[in-house]
Protein backbone atom coordinates (compact mmCIF):
# COMPACT_ATOMS: atom_id res chain seq x y z
CA UNK A 1 0.00 0.00 0.00
CA UNK A 2 2.89 2.39 0.67
CA UNK A 3 3.74 2.51 -3.05
CA UNK A 4 0.22 3.78 -3.76
CA UNK A 5 0.45 6.47 -1.10
CA UNK A 6 0.76 9.56 -3.33
CA UNK A 7 -2.62 8.79 -4.89
CA UNK A 8 -4.20 8.18 -1.49
CA UNK A 9 -2.91 11.12 0.48
CA UNK A 10 -3.38 14.86 0.31
CA UNK A 11 -0.28 16.79 -0.66
CA UNK A 12 -0.61 19.02 2.41
CA UNK A 13 -0.81 16.00 4.72
CA UNK A 14 2.30 14.59 3.07
CA UNK A 15 4.17 17.87 3.64
CA UNK A 16 2.98 18.07 7.24
CA UNK A 17 4.09 14.52 7.92
CA UNK A 18 7.55 15.19 6.49
CA UNK A 19 7.81 18.25 8.72
CA UNK A 20 6.52 16.35 11.74
CA UNK A 21 9.11 13.60 11.33
CA UNK A 22 11.86 16.19 11.69
CA UNK A 23 10.71 17.26 15.17
CA UNK A 24 8.45 14.46 16.53
CA UNK A 25 9.62 10.83 16.91
CA UNK A 26 8.04 8.93 14.01
CA UNK A 27 6.13 12.08 13.11
CA UNK A 28 3.33 11.25 15.58
CA UNK A 29 2.55 11.67 19.26
CA UNK A 30 1.04 8.20 19.62
CA UNK A 31 2.28 5.19 17.61
CA UNK A 32 -0.96 3.93 16.03
CA UNK A 33 -1.38 7.29 14.29
CA UNK A 34 1.66 6.56 12.12
CA UNK A 35 -0.33 4.14 9.88
CA UNK A 36 2.49 1.57 10.08
CA UNK A 37 -0.05 -1.26 10.41
CA UNK A 38 -1.51 -0.37 7.02
CA UNK A 39 1.79 0.36 5.25
CA UNK A 40 1.07 4.03 4.76
CA UNK A 41 1.31 7.51 6.19
CA UNK A 42 -1.33 9.46 8.12
CA UNK A 43 -3.53 12.28 6.99
CA UNK A 44 -3.89 15.37 9.17
CA UNK A 45 -7.25 16.59 10.47
CA UNK A 46 -8.30 20.23 10.33
CA UNK A 47 -11.69 20.02 12.00
CA UNK A 48 -14.34 17.57 13.17
CA UNK A 49 -18.06 17.99 13.73
CA UNK A 50 -20.81 15.47 14.39
CA UNK A 51 -20.01 12.12 12.79
CA UNK A 52 -17.45 13.52 10.36
CA UNK A 53 -13.84 14.62 10.26
CA UNK A 54 -12.27 16.87 7.62
CA UNK A 55 -8.62 16.65 6.63
CA UNK A 56 -6.35 19.59 5.86
CA UNK A 57 -7.29 19.45 2.16
CA UNK A 58 -11.02 19.54 2.81
CA UNK A 59 -11.80 15.83 2.37
CA UNK A 60 -14.75 14.81 4.57
CA UNK A 61 -14.99 11.34 6.12
CA UNK A 62 -17.46 9.51 8.36
CA UNK A 63 -15.41 8.79 11.48
CA UNK A 64 -15.58 5.53 13.46
CA UNK A 65 -12.70 6.38 15.81
CA UNK A 66 -14.28 9.22 17.78
CA UNK A 67 -10.97 10.22 19.39
CA UNK A 68 -10.62 6.52 20.32
CA UNK A 69 -13.85 6.59 22.26
CA UNK A 70 -14.48 9.90 24.05
CA UNK A 71 -16.59 11.52 21.30
CA UNK A 72 -19.71 9.61 22.29
CA UNK A 73 -22.00 12.55 21.43
CA UNK A 74 -20.09 13.14 18.21
CA UNK A 75 -17.39 15.70 17.51
CA UNK A 76 -17.68 19.24 18.89
CA UNK A 77 -21.22 18.92 20.32
CA UNK A 78 -22.63 22.32 21.22
CA UNK A 79 -23.40 21.29 24.79
CA UNK A 80 -19.69 20.65 25.41
CA UNK A 81 -18.18 23.47 23.39
CA UNK A 82 -20.47 25.98 25.11
CA UNK A 83 -19.58 24.53 28.51
CA UNK A 84 -15.85 24.71 27.80
CA UNK A 85 -16.18 28.30 26.62
CA UNK A 86 -18.08 29.39 29.72
CA UNK A 87 -15.91 27.58 32.26
CA UNK A 88 -12.63 28.60 30.59
CA UNK A 89 -13.54 32.28 31.04
CA UNK A 90 -13.11 31.76 34.80
CA UNK A 91 -9.72 30.09 34.50
CA UNK A 92 -8.18 27.05 32.83
CA UNK A 93 -6.49 25.49 35.84
CA UNK A 94 -6.14 26.27 39.53
CA UNK A 95 -4.15 23.49 41.22
CA UNK A 96 -6.70 24.04 44.00
CA UNK A 97 -9.96 22.11 44.62
CA UNK A 98 -12.90 23.20 42.48
CA UNK A 99 -16.64 22.35 42.64
CA UNK A 100 -16.70 20.44 39.33
CA UNK A 101 -14.39 17.69 40.60
CA UNK A 102 -16.68 17.03 43.57
CA UNK A 103 -19.69 16.88 41.28
CA UNK A 104 -17.91 14.47 38.92
CA UNK A 105 -16.83 12.26 41.80
CA UNK A 106 -20.40 12.07 43.08
CA UNK A 107 -21.67 11.11 39.63
CA UNK A 108 -19.06 8.35 39.22
CA UNK A 109 -19.84 6.94 42.66
CA UNK A 110 -23.54 7.00 41.82
CA UNK A 111 -23.17 5.33 38.41
CA UNK A 112 -20.35 2.78 38.74
CA UNK A 113 -21.17 -0.25 40.94
CA UNK A 114 -17.64 -0.81 42.26
CA UNK A 115 -16.82 2.77 43.17
CA UNK A 116 -17.32 4.16 46.68
CA UNK A 117 -14.53 6.72 46.40
CA UNK A 118 -12.67 8.01 43.34
CA UNK A 119 -9.49 9.93 42.56
CA UNK A 120 -9.26 12.02 39.38
CA UNK A 121 -6.12 11.86 37.22
CA UNK A 122 -5.14 13.00 33.73
CA UNK A 123 -5.07 9.87 31.55
CA UNK A 124 -5.98 6.22 31.41
CA UNK A 125 -2.31 5.30 31.81
CA UNK A 126 -2.13 7.31 35.01
CA UNK A 127 -5.31 5.64 36.25
CA UNK A 128 -4.04 2.07 35.76
CA UNK A 129 -0.58 2.91 37.09
CA UNK A 130 -2.10 4.37 40.25
CA UNK A 131 -4.54 1.48 40.69
CA UNK A 132 -1.66 -1.01 40.53
CA UNK A 133 0.38 0.95 43.08
CA UNK A 134 -2.65 1.15 45.35
CA UNK A 135 -3.33 -2.58 45.04
CA UNK A 136 0.25 -3.36 46.01
CA UNK A 137 0.15 -0.92 48.89
CA UNK A 138 -3.16 -2.25 50.18
CA UNK A 139 -2.29 -5.95 49.97
CA UNK A 140 1.40 -5.72 50.84
CA UNK A 141 2.12 -7.97 47.83
CA UNK A 142 4.08 -7.34 44.64
CA UNK A 143 2.92 -9.63 41.85
CA UNK A 144 0.37 -8.61 39.24
CA UNK A 145 -1.47 -10.79 36.73
CA UNK A 146 -2.35 -9.26 33.36
CA UNK A 147 -3.59 -10.76 30.11
CA UNK A 148 -1.84 -10.89 26.75
CA UNK A 149 -3.27 -8.32 24.36
CA UNK A 150 -4.91 -6.26 27.11
CA UNK A 151 -3.45 -2.77 26.98
CA UNK A 152 -3.40 -0.65 30.11
CA UNK A 153 -1.36 2.30 28.94
CA UNK A 154 2.40 2.62 28.80
CA UNK A 155 2.98 1.62 32.44
CA UNK A 156 6.33 -0.13 32.98
CA UNK A 157 4.95 -3.08 34.91
CA UNK A 158 2.07 -3.54 32.45
CA UNK A 159 3.99 -3.36 29.15
CA UNK A 160 4.83 -7.01 29.60
CA UNK A 161 4.67 -9.97 27.23
CA UNK A 162 4.25 -13.59 28.24
CA UNK A 163 7.32 -15.48 29.34
CA UNK A 164 8.77 -18.38 27.41
CA UNK A 165 6.95 -21.13 29.30
CA UNK A 166 3.86 -21.82 31.36
CA UNK A 167 3.63 -19.61 34.43
CA UNK A 168 6.93 -17.89 33.86
CA UNK A 169 7.24 -14.26 34.80
CA UNK A 170 6.78 -11.75 32.03
CA UNK A 171 9.33 -10.24 29.72
CA UNK A 172 9.53 -6.49 28.97
CA UNK A 173 7.47 -5.60 25.91
CA UNK A 174 9.35 -2.34 25.34
CA UNK A 175 12.92 -1.16 25.54
CA UNK A 176 13.59 0.89 28.66
CA UNK A 177 11.74 -1.40 31.07
CA UNK A 178 14.03 -3.20 33.57
CA UNK A 179 13.56 -6.95 33.73
CA UNK A 180 13.12 -6.58 37.48
CA UNK A 181 9.91 -4.62 36.87
CA UNK A 182 8.52 -7.19 34.47
CA UNK A 183 9.51 -10.00 36.84
CA UNK A 184 6.65 -9.02 39.13
CA UNK A 185 4.10 -9.36 36.34
CA UNK A 186 2.59 -12.65 35.18
CA UNK A 187 1.15 -12.45 31.65
CA UNK A 188 -1.50 -15.04 30.79
CA UNK A 189 -3.76 -15.81 27.82
CA UNK A 190 -7.28 -14.45 28.17
CA UNK A 191 -10.35 -16.71 28.34
CA UNK A 192 -8.47 -19.87 29.37
CA UNK A 193 -9.64 -20.73 32.92
CA UNK A 194 -6.96 -23.37 33.51
CA UNK A 195 -4.13 -20.86 33.19
CA UNK A 196 -5.45 -18.38 35.75
CA UNK A 197 -6.26 -21.23 38.13
CA UNK A 198 -2.70 -22.57 37.78
CA UNK A 199 -1.27 -19.11 38.44
CA UNK A 200 -3.20 -18.74 41.68
CA UNK A 201 -2.33 -22.28 42.74
CA UNK A 202 1.36 -21.44 42.38
CA UNK A 203 1.54 -17.77 43.43
CA UNK A 204 -1.75 -17.15 45.26
CA UNK A 205 -0.30 -15.56 48.40
CA UNK A 206 2.04 -13.31 46.37
CA UNK A 207 -0.52 -11.82 43.95
CA UNK A 208 -1.64 -8.28 44.70
CA UNK A 209 -4.12 -7.96 41.83
CA UNK A 210 -5.46 -9.17 38.54
CA UNK A 211 -5.96 -6.37 36.01
CA UNK A 212 -7.85 -6.75 32.75
CA UNK A 213 -10.04 -5.05 30.21
CA UNK A 214 -13.28 -6.93 30.97
CA UNK A 215 -14.24 -6.43 27.32
CA UNK A 216 -10.83 -6.24 25.68
CA UNK A 217 -10.77 -3.36 23.21
CA UNK A 218 -7.10 -3.05 22.29
CA UNK A 219 -6.66 -6.35 20.44
CA UNK A 220 -9.74 -5.99 18.34
CA UNK A 221 -12.84 -6.31 20.51
CA UNK A 222 -12.64 -9.56 22.45
CA UNK A 223 -15.41 -10.62 24.81
CA UNK A 224 -15.04 -12.90 27.85
CA UNK A 225 -16.53 -16.36 27.76
CA UNK A 226 -19.56 -16.89 29.95
CA UNK A 227 -18.49 -17.24 33.57
CA UNK A 228 -14.90 -16.11 33.02
CA UNK A 229 -15.21 -12.74 34.77
CA UNK A 230 -16.97 -14.41 37.70
CA UNK A 231 -14.11 -16.92 37.91
CA UNK A 232 -11.65 -14.05 38.23
CA UNK A 233 -13.85 -12.48 40.89
CA UNK A 234 -13.99 -15.73 42.87
CA UNK A 235 -10.26 -16.49 42.59
CA UNK A 236 -9.11 -13.05 43.66
CA UNK A 237 -11.51 -12.96 46.61
CA UNK A 238 -10.45 -16.43 47.73
CA UNK A 239 -6.75 -15.56 47.67
CA UNK A 240 -6.94 -12.04 49.11
CA UNK A 241 -5.98 -10.35 45.83
CA UNK A 242 -7.77 -7.42 44.22
CA UNK A 243 -9.65 -7.48 40.93
CA UNK A 244 -9.08 -4.40 38.77
CA UNK A 245 -11.25 -3.62 35.77
CA UNK A 246 -9.67 -1.32 33.22
CA UNK A 247 -12.81 0.34 31.87
CA UNK A 248 -11.02 3.28 30.29
CA UNK A 249 -12.57 2.26 26.95
CA UNK A 250 -15.84 0.70 28.10
CA UNK A 251 -16.72 2.85 31.11
CA UNK A 252 -19.69 5.18 30.46
CA UNK A 253 -19.71 4.05 26.82
CA UNK A 254 -21.52 0.71 27.01
CA UNK A 255 -23.68 1.60 29.99
CA UNK A 256 -23.76 4.06 32.87
CA UNK A 257 -21.85 1.56 34.98
CA UNK A 258 -19.80 0.02 32.19
CA UNK A 259 -19.13 -3.69 31.81
CA UNK A 260 -19.63 -4.30 35.52
CA UNK A 261 -23.20 -3.08 35.20
CA UNK A 262 -23.81 -5.27 32.15
CA UNK A 263 -22.30 -8.43 33.66
CA UNK A 264 -23.06 -8.03 37.34
CA UNK A 265 -19.41 -8.76 38.24
CA UNK A 266 -18.07 -6.07 40.56
CA UNK A 267 -14.29 -5.49 40.80
CA UNK A 268 -12.44 -4.00 43.75
CA UNK A 269 -10.93 -1.15 41.72
CA UNK A 270 -11.85 0.40 38.38
CA UNK A 271 -9.79 2.57 36.00
CA UNK A 272 -11.80 5.08 33.99
CA UNK A 273 -11.23 7.78 31.38
CA UNK A 274 -12.23 8.76 27.84
CA UNK A 275 -15.93 9.68 28.04
CA UNK A 276 -15.68 11.48 31.40
CA UNK A 277 -13.52 14.18 29.85
CA UNK A 278 -15.78 15.13 26.97
CA UNK A 279 -12.74 15.04 24.67
CA UNK A 280 -10.28 16.64 27.08
CA UNK A 281 -7.44 14.72 28.82
CA UNK A 282 -8.78 12.94 31.89
CA UNK A 283 -8.69 9.68 33.82
CA UNK A 284 -9.92 8.36 37.14
CA UNK A 285 -9.61 5.33 39.38
CA UNK A 286 -11.88 4.31 42.19
CA UNK A 287 -13.24 1.45 44.22
CA UNK A 288 -13.99 0.26 47.72
CA UNK A 289 -13.63 2.99 50.32
CA UNK A 290 -11.33 0.93 52.55
CA UNK A 291 -8.92 0.47 49.65
CA UNK A 292 -9.10 4.06 48.41
CA UNK A 293 -8.45 5.36 51.93
CA UNK A 294 -4.90 4.00 51.61
CA UNK A 295 -4.15 6.91 49.24
CA UNK A 296 -2.33 10.00 50.47
CA UNK A 297 -3.10 12.23 52.28
CA UNK A 298 -5.06 9.73 54.40
CA UNK A 299 -2.88 6.69 53.72
CA UNK A 300 0.66 5.63 52.81
CA UNK A 301 0.22 5.19 49.02
CA UNK A 302 1.36 8.35 47.27
CA UNK A 303 -0.34 9.74 44.15
CA UNK A 304 -0.61 13.34 43.02
CA UNK A 305 -1.16 15.57 39.99
CA UNK A 306 -1.24 19.33 39.42
CA UNK A 307 -3.88 19.10 36.68
CA UNK A 308 -5.97 16.34 38.29
CA UNK A 309 -9.61 17.38 38.51
CA UNK A 310 -9.03 20.19 36.00
CA UNK A 311 -12.17 22.39 36.03
CA UNK A 312 -12.56 22.60 32.25
CA UNK A 313 -12.20 18.82 31.78
CA UNK A 314 -14.56 18.07 34.67
CA UNK A 315 -17.21 20.48 33.41
CA UNK A 316 -16.95 19.11 29.86
CA UNK A 317 -17.28 15.54 31.11
CA UNK A 318 -20.27 16.38 33.28
CA UNK A 319 -22.01 18.06 30.35
CA UNK A 320 -21.42 14.97 28.19
CA UNK A 321 -22.63 12.45 30.77
CA UNK A 322 -25.77 14.44 31.55
CA UNK A 323 -26.55 14.75 27.85
CA UNK A 324 -26.18 10.99 27.44
CA UNK A 325 -28.60 10.31 30.25
CA UNK A 326 -31.07 13.03 29.34
CA UNK A 327 -31.49 11.86 25.75
CA UNK A 328 -31.79 8.11 26.31
CA UNK A 329 -28.29 7.90 24.94
CA UNK A 330 -27.41 4.27 25.61
CA UNK A 331 -30.52 2.89 23.96
CA UNK A 332 -29.91 5.10 20.92
CA UNK A 333 -26.26 4.06 20.71
CA UNK A 334 -27.24 0.41 20.87
CA UNK A 335 -29.80 0.93 18.12
CA UNK A 336 -27.15 2.53 15.90
CA UNK A 337 -24.77 -0.32 16.65
CA UNK A 338 -27.44 -2.89 15.83
CA UNK A 339 -28.23 -1.21 12.52
CA UNK A 340 -24.55 -1.33 11.57
CA UNK A 341 -24.14 -4.91 12.78
CA UNK A 342 -27.25 -6.22 11.01
CA UNK A 343 -26.25 -4.58 7.75
CA UNK A 344 -22.67 -5.78 7.97
CA UNK A 345 -23.67 -9.36 8.77
CA UNK A 346 -25.98 -9.33 5.77
CA UNK A 347 -23.12 -8.18 3.55
CA UNK A 348 -20.81 -10.86 4.92
CA UNK A 349 -23.42 -13.59 4.38
CA UNK A 350 -24.15 -12.42 0.84
CA UNK A 351 -20.46 -12.43 -0.09
CA UNK A 352 -19.75 -15.71 1.69
CA UNK A 353 -16.52 -14.37 3.10
CA UNK A 354 -14.66 -15.54 6.24
CA UNK A 355 -15.24 -12.80 8.78
CA UNK A 356 -16.09 -12.54 12.46
CA UNK A 357 -17.89 -9.58 13.98
CA UNK A 358 -18.08 -8.61 17.65
CA UNK A 359 -20.30 -5.79 18.87
CA UNK A 360 -21.69 -4.54 22.16
CA UNK A 361 -23.60 -1.28 22.14
CA UNK A 362 -21.60 1.32 20.24
CA UNK A 363 -18.32 -0.66 20.11
CA UNK A 364 -17.57 -3.09 17.30
CA UNK A 365 -14.78 -4.90 15.46
CA UNK A 366 -14.68 -6.81 12.19
CA UNK A 367 -12.11 -9.64 12.15
CA UNK A 368 -10.73 -10.85 8.83
CA UNK A 369 -10.72 -14.65 9.16
CA UNK A 370 -12.93 -17.46 10.40
CA UNK A 371 -11.09 -18.36 13.63
CA UNK A 372 -13.15 -18.11 16.80
CA UNK A 373 -12.15 -14.90 18.60
CA UNK A 374 -10.97 -16.00 22.04
CA UNK A 375 -7.92 -13.85 22.79
CA UNK A 376 -5.07 -12.05 21.08
CA UNK A 377 -3.69 -15.32 19.71
CA UNK A 378 -6.84 -15.90 17.67
CA UNK A 379 -6.88 -12.26 16.57
CA UNK A 380 -3.35 -12.72 15.22
CA UNK A 381 -4.56 -15.55 13.00
CA UNK A 382 -6.53 -13.03 10.94
CA UNK A 383 -5.84 -12.01 7.37
CA UNK A 384 -4.05 -8.70 7.87
CA UNK A 385 -3.52 -8.15 4.15
CA UNK A 386 -7.29 -8.32 3.66
CA UNK A 387 -7.68 -5.76 6.46
CA UNK A 388 -5.21 -3.37 4.81
CA UNK A 389 -7.11 -3.54 1.52
CA UNK A 390 -10.39 -2.96 3.37
CA UNK A 391 -8.95 0.02 5.26
CA UNK A 392 -7.67 1.82 2.16
CA UNK A 393 -10.83 1.15 0.14
CA UNK A 394 -12.93 2.59 2.98
CA UNK A 395 -10.70 5.64 3.30
CA UNK A 396 -10.82 6.31 -0.45
CA UNK A 397 -14.63 6.32 -0.30
CA UNK A 398 -14.88 8.56 2.76
CA UNK A 399 -15.16 6.19 5.72
CA UNK A 400 -12.43 6.25 8.36
CA UNK A 401 -11.92 3.10 10.44
CA UNK A 402 -8.95 2.43 12.71
CA UNK A 403 -5.63 2.07 10.83
CA UNK A 404 -4.91 -1.20 12.64
CA UNK A 405 -6.63 -4.61 12.88
CA UNK A 406 -6.04 -4.48 16.64
CA UNK A 407 -8.37 -1.56 17.28
CA UNK A 408 -12.06 -1.19 18.04
CA UNK A 409 -14.60 0.97 16.22
CA UNK A 410 -16.87 3.47 17.95
CA UNK A 411 -20.24 4.94 17.05
CA UNK A 412 -21.67 8.14 18.46
CA UNK A 413 -25.06 9.74 18.88
CA UNK A 414 -24.16 11.89 15.87
CA UNK A 415 -24.08 8.88 13.52
CA UNK A 416 -27.41 9.05 11.70
CA UNK A 417 -29.21 6.24 9.92
CA UNK A 418 -28.07 7.76 6.64
CA UNK A 419 -24.45 7.80 7.86
CA UNK A 420 -24.68 4.11 8.68
CA UNK A 421 -26.38 3.27 5.38
CA UNK A 422 -23.66 5.17 3.51
CA UNK A 423 -21.03 3.31 5.53
CA UNK A 424 -22.55 -0.05 4.67
CA UNK A 425 -22.48 0.86 0.99
CA UNK A 426 -18.78 1.68 1.31
CA UNK A 427 -18.15 -1.52 3.28
CA UNK A 428 -19.81 -3.51 0.50
CA UNK A 429 -17.28 -2.18 -2.02
CA UNK A 430 -14.39 -2.53 0.41
CA UNK A 431 -15.16 -6.19 1.16
CA UNK A 432 -14.95 -7.19 -2.49
CA UNK A 433 -11.68 -9.01 -3.22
Amino acid sequence: MASDLPTRQSSLSARLFRAAREVIPGGVNSPVRAFRNVDGEPFFVRRARGSRIEDVDGRSMIDYIGTWGPAILGHAPTVITNTVHEVAKDGLSFGIPNPFEVEMARLIVDWVPSVEKVRMVNSGTEATMSAIRLARGFTGRDKIIKFEGHYHGHVDSLLVAAGSGALTHGEPDSAGIPRSFAAETIALPFNIPERIEEAFAKFGDEIAAVILEPFAANAGFVLPHEGYLQLLRDLTARHGALLIFDEVMTGFRLARGGVQELTGVTPDLTALGKVIGGGLPVGAFGGRADIMDHLAPDGPVYQAGTLSGNPVAMAAGLAQLRELEKNNGYARLDAAGRRLEDGLRKLIDEKGLPYRLNRVGSMFCLFFGDAEIVNVDSVQQGDFEAFKQFFWKCLERGVYVAPSPYETGFLSLAHSDSDIDETLEVFSHALDR
